[in-house]
């Protein structure tokens, strides 16, 4: 009588056949992670790259108290989502340019606000040697790393 089953050489082929298989399919995981994190990095540079232009453009209209020495853009990131009082509604009602601050999504620490996870570049700084200041001209990413395209976050 014929004796049914697999021989240990059977299974061991097969085993090392699905190690190679998932050994293929991590760095797979892995990039398409990856690109799910910069898409979460470009709309959230977006978002808030808008909502700067917005709340300046809400200035040059004289839509808000002007400030002196100011160059019209955002003194903090909290304001674009706290709002502004819109000084031509007769009602005097606030100005929203953000409901919520995105968050960096390749900043390590999550417990951090929002607005921290964030480089910020001021009017007067120049664009080569971006530092903090009065205002909020432009957001970066403080990652060190480079993108699956090259470029490093910092530049995007």
């Amino acid at each position: 009588m014929r004796a049914r089953g697999f021989t240990l050489i059977e299974i061991v082929v097969v085993v090392a056949i699905v190690a190679i298989l998932a050994s293929a399919a991590l760095p797979l995981a892995e990039l398409v992670n990856t690109r799910a994190k910069e898409e979460e990095l470009r709309r959230g540079l977006r978002d808030i790259r808008a909502a700067i232009d917005a709340y300046k453009r809400a200035y040059d209209e004289g839509r808000m108290l002007a400030r002196v020495g100011a160059s019209g853009y955002p003194p903090d990131l909290e304001v674009l989502v706290q709002g502004v009082e819109d000084v031509k509604s007769p009602a005097r009602r606030r100005i929203y340019f953000l409901r919520r601050l995105p968050r960096d999504p390749f900043y390590p620490d999550s417990q951090r606000a929002a607005a921290d996870t964030w480089g910020k570049r001021a009017y007067a700084s120049p664009p080569d040697d971006p530092s903090e200041g009065d205002d909020v001209y432009d957001v970066y990413s403080l990652s060190p790393r480079r993108g699956i395209n090259g470029v490093p976050y910092r530049q995007w």
